[in-house]
């Protein structure tokens, strides 16, 4: 398998991709960890003399602001990894499984359930790869510096994560956050940091010519909008009825169809987030889970309609106040969606909100609640 250096750099020559000296730093101490990882895999250079060492290779944390490269350089990382004895996946739902886990632990285990719940997470893996590390609740805080002095420093896990944030930056101001301080040592001392924090966004490079609110509501609209979600993905438009859809965790048992979701974008319709019995969990979830949003077939709402006008505050001030770039069709513009009814007096703001988050200065935010 060509590893990831080469691809990069293929990429590169190719016109793919830009040269970039923050992006090859980072490519070139991926590409590094990749060799120490297959080297030590039963078939490597090192397995097939000493067996899998019990030291695992120092794990890499990726940050710096949106759009510049770090999912890009996590596929290459992943895709280009020559073991079987990998994981990817989002935080958020790495994050939920564990919690899921840790209440099936309690059932039969006397005392911390961290530690069999580490184990039983690291079960055939040796890399661990995140995108999107954020921290936005003391649940997850409380328990990170225990969860990952298991994973890494017990069960041997190389642990690759992507964050907008530097770790100092992590859980800023939260609650009870000197829980969560352990957790940042623990990324100094097990975790290289790499940042990446050149001037470019490329994401926004990809999606600069195109607007964000698109209206009416029709098939030029919904074409805008899929050509922002090609553009942002790199997906094939001709392959675009394998689009891999999602279903994604609430919390207790429950979770909510994403009908396309790849790389942090996520598409739904009006209809599947407003119409149906939501609420502020719901909405959190989306706006921790996706850097981008898009939102079809958002109508003119009358009093008939404020249930789902209030659902649509809700889920925009989530959006919002978690940065997340929201591309829509909708049947008007946003001062003229709900006029009349209970609530549209407060509902000016989410129109107010709504019209910031088309605007450079918006787009050009990290993903991630700023506290």
């Amino acid at each position: 398998m060509t590893g990831l250096l080469a691809r990069y750099e293929q990429l590169i020559a190719s016109d793919e991709l830009r040269p970039d000296p923050d992006q090859r730093k980072a490519a070139i101490r991926l590409d590094t960890l990749q060799k120490e990882l297959e080297a030590e895999a039963p078939g490597g250079l090192l397995g097939q003399f000493f067996g899998r060492k019990k030291e695992r290779p120092q794990g890499v944390y990726m940050w710096g602001g949106v759009g510049r490269g770090k999912s890009m350089l996590m596929d290459l990382f992943h895709e280009t990894l020559g073991i079987e004895e990998k994981r990817r996946s989002h935080f958020h739902a790495f994050m939920q499984e564990v919690h899921a886990e840790m209440r099936e632990a309690r059932k039969t285990v006397n005392g911390d359930p961290i530690p069999p719940v580490a184990e039983k997470m690291a079960s055939n893996v040796r890399c661990l790869a995140f995108d999107e590390m954020v921290v936005n609740n003391s649940a997850d805080a409380m328990i990170m510096s225990r969860l990952f002095t298991q994973l890494i420093c017990k069960q041997g896990v190389s642990v690759v994560t992507t964050s907008n944030r530097p770790p100092q930056d992590l859980y800023k101001d939260g609650l009870n956050r000197e829980h969560f301080l352990p957790f940042i040592d623990l990324i100094g001392q097990e975790l290289d940091v790499v940042g990446l924090n050149g001037p470019t966004d490329y994401r926004l490079d990809r999606i600069g010519d195109l607007a964000t609110w698109h209206t009416p509501l029709g098939d030029a609209a919904t074409e805008k909008v899929r050509d922002a979600f090609f553009r942002l993905t790199d997906f094939a438009p001709e392959d675009a009825e394998h689009v891999p859809s999602e279903e994604l965790a609430i919390g207790k048992n429950r979770s909510v169809h994403v009908p396309k979701s790849l790389k942090g974008v996520g598409v739904f319709s009006f209809k599947r987030l407003c119409a149906e019995a939501r609420g502020a969990p719901d909405y959190l979830a989306i706006a921790q889970a996706f850097h981008t949003v898009i939102i079809v077939g958002i109508p003119i709402m009358g009093p008939d309609k404020r249930n789902e006008a209030a659902r649509f505050v809700t889920l925009i001030d989530a959006l919002y106040e978690h940065r997340v770039k929201l591309f829509a069709t909708a049947a008007a513009q946003p001062d003229e969606l709900y006029v009349a009814g209970d609530g549209s007096f407060e509902f000016e703001r989410t129109a107010s909100r709504l019209n910031e988050m088309q605007s450079d200065a918006y787009m050009a935010l990290g993903h991630g609640a700023e506290y």
